[in-house]
This record gives structure tokens, C-alpha cells and sequence, in this order.
């Protein structure tokens, strides 16, 4: 049966005067819940520079959640994600667009401030409310990825680190498209003006994957609080050196904010420890042996 260790942390910053970083996961709460619907852990950003991002990313995280909760018994997570996500994505955008309705839904912020913190850049023609999101969903032997932004998910495996996501980000679409190198998408303006986010449109689309995990594997959630101030080497090496997850995590937050702190910085560790192989024959999972 799938058993997992997880540890998360979430840091204002040395810079910013609120966190608008939300966290959340839900845990399987029976063995046969384990089965049936499995873990998810999520993470959203909101973005600076846009009504109440903090506010954003809390309802992101919240509908996630809630929806993953009510989710029929044993419903594939790749197909479930990008709906999770859509639906998270209305819930911001309405918010952004009937405040009455968010306030009537106790989303409102006391201070009805315009907040400049979050992501530097903001949206690429956007306005409004809006935040970023990763999550990911584990059962029996897989995970599966889906995010909108510039918040990622590493996974590390004997020694090797894999990016699942790739960053919607105009600096990161230039390097796709060959306008511009690594270096110079990694250091340019637009490094963290969003193309694609929860809450700036109607509809999103989400980039979803799904990977097979193994004891051992360890999956990283992370804003760009972290990624964005310190190397993928040094993140890569916090995580495999540390003996427990606590302890990377908190290391990961002080690295962000010995770079300058001038982000919010949030992660969530899951260690794989033991898998649940599974095989599917028409759309339907059986074990192996």
C-alpha cells in the first residue's frame, strides 16, 4: 500500500509585509481511502500587484481541496486534476469580478487593501485577482502533476533531479521558442511576468503529467520564493543531505531568505516509502503481482 512522509513550511520573507502563499493537502483517512481516493498536496502563489493576492491563493487552495474531498471512489486523478484546477480558476475569477460575492462567501479581505507584493512581474496584460498553483496527487504507485504558473514540482530520485513543470512565464516562453538562452531568460525582465494563471480568464489550461514513483522518491512543491533565489543545484542538495523532511524544508526556506529574502517562500516534501504496483485493463486499476 502507498505510504508517504511529507513536511511543509511557508515564510513571509524578509521584503514583503504579508504572505500571499497558501499552502494545504488533504490525507487519505483510512486504508481504504488510500486506495480509493489517495493524497494531494497543493500550493498557490498570488500575484503581487493585483487586488488581494493572499486572498487568491487562499481560495485556490481551499477549492482544490474541497473538491478532492467529494471525489467519487477511485476516479483517475489525471482527468480529476485539470478539473480541480478549472474549478479553482472560476472561483478566483468570480471572485475577482463579484467582490459582493466573495465577501458573501467570507473571502474578503479585512483591509480591502491593493497588494504589491507576490510575484514581481505580475500578469502579462492581466488584471484583477489571480495567483498561481501547483498540486499533485499520489495512489498506488503514480503521481500526477497539474499547475498553472510559475510555482513547480522537482522530483528527486537516487541522486537525479527532474523539473515536472515548466514555467508560464514570458522569459521561459522565449527560451521555448529560441528568442532567448537559459541564461538570458533566467536573468531577463520578464522572467516573472506570468502568461498563463489562475483568476486572469474564464478558463485555464493546466499542464498535467503523471510519473510512477518508486520508495524513495522525493517530490518538492515550491513557489518561486524558493526556486526563483536559489540554484536547482543547491535546492538538490538540501533535500538529498537532510535526514529528515522538517529539516530540509527549514533549510530551504532559510537559503531563500539568506538570498535576499525579497519573496514569499513556501515548499511541501513528500518522501515516497512504499508503493502499492499497480496495472490498469481498461481504464480500471489492478494489482500486480
Amino acid at each position: 500500500m502507498l505510504d508517504l512522509e511529507f513536511a511543509e513550511l511557508s515564510d513571509r520573507g524578509l521584503s514583503r509585509e504579508r504572505n500571499e502563499d497558501c499552502l494545504g493537502h488533504v490525507l487519505p483517512a483510512s486504508p481504504a481511502q488510500v486506495q480509493s481516493q489517495g493524497w494531494l498536496f497543493a500550493l498557490a502563489d498570488g500575484v503581487g500587484g493585483q487586488d488581494r493576492g493572499e486572498v487568491a491563493s487562499r481560495l485556490a487552495i481551499d477549492t482544490m481541496l474541497a473538491g478532492f474531498r467529494k471525489i467519487p471512489d477511485g476516479i483517475m486523478h489525471v482527468s480529476l486534476l485539470p478539473r480541480l484546477v478549472q474549478e479553482a480558476n472560476q472561483a478566483v475569477y468570480d471572485m475577482g469580478n463579484h467582490g459582493a460575492r466573495a465577501i458573501d462567501r467570507g473571502y474578503a479581505d479585512p483591509g480591502g487593501a491593493i497588494l504589491a507584493g507576490g510575484l514581481a512581474g505580475g500578469l502579462a496584460g492581466g488584471t484583477g485577482m489571480a495567483t498561481t498553483l501547483v498540486a499533485c496527487a499520489l495512489r498506488f504507485d503514480s503521481a500526477v502533476v497539474s499547475h498553472v504558473g510559475d510555482s513547480r514540482c522537482y522530483l528527486f530520485r537516487q541522486g537525479a533531479t527532474t523539473s515536472l513543470t515548466r514555467d508560464h512565464t514570458m522569459g521561459d516562453e522565449q527560451f521555448r521558442l529560441g528568442i532567448l538562452s537559459r541564461a538570458e531568460a533566467a536573468s531577463g525582465v520578464n522572467r516573472h511576468v506570468l502568461t498563463r494563471s489562475l483568476g486572469s480568464e474564464m478558463f485555464v489550461a493546466a499542464d498535467t503529467v503523471t510519473v510512477n514513483i518508486v520508495p524513495g522518491d522525493i517530490l518538492l512543491l515550491c513557489s518561486d520564493g524558493l526556486h526563483g533565489y536559489v540554484p536547482d543545484a543547491a535546492i538538490e542538495r538540501m533535500v538529498n543531505l537532510n535526514s529528515t523532511l522538517d529539516h530540509a524544508a527549514a533549510e530551504l526556506v532559510a537559503a531563500a531568505n539568506a538570498a535576499g529574502g525579497h519573496d514569499n517562500v513556501s515548499v511541501q516534501l513528500i518522501r515516497v516509502r512504499t508503493v502499492e504496483r499497480m496495472g490498469l485493463y481498461r481504464g480500471r486499476p489492478y494489482r500486480l503481482a
